[in-house]
């Protein structure tokens, strides 16, 4: 293969259609846009207007505030954990962290971390490394003999 001889594949490419050329092109005189009216002018954004009247997303109450750089955990239930580490996809010997579970395959993405969560029972012994843990979730652990492991709380939320 030459660089002269690379070719898109067959229909990789589809041309514009070229309206308002001609009745005999399918797509003349109006170009597909029906007749008169406002939306067949150009410049038109009816999206939400319903007459003059107050439109619906206007009317119904707002509630609630999403604070825009929120932490967004993965979350892992320990029963998810026994059953990753009983099809042997983690090493309970080994300490388990986040990127342990993403590569057995509990989840795509960390996101800002993991949080550990008790539902569910857990029979083995292992050492977890969490952004985040439940008190349940902490209690089941080290009552199977293990441990969590947390990062540092800076100094102003601890208080």
């Amino acid at each position: 293969m030459r660089l002269n001889e690379i070719a898109d594949n067959a229909g990789a490419r589809k041309r514009r259609m070229r309206v308002g050329r001609g009745i005999g092109s399918g797509k003349g005189k109006t170009a597909g846009r029906g007749v008169k009216g406002q939306k067949s002018r150009t410049g038109v954004a009816i999206k939400g207007f319903e007459g003059g009247q107050m439109p619906l997303y206007r009317r119904i109450p707002k509630r609630g505030f999403r604070p825009p750089h929120q932490k967004e955990y993965q979350v892992v239930n320990l029963a998810t954990l026994q059953k990753a580490i009983d099809d042997k996809k983690l090493d309970a010997s080994k300490p388990i962290d986040a990127a342990a579970m993403q590569a057995a395959g509990l989840f795509k993405s960390a996101f800002d971390g993991v949080r550990l969560l008790g539902k569910g029972e857990l029979t083995a012994k292992i050492d977890v490394k969490v952004a985040g843990a439940s008190a349940s979730a902490k209690a089941a652990v080290e009552r199977a003999g293990g441990t969590v492991e947390l990062p540092p709380q800076p100094a102003a939320e601890a208080a």
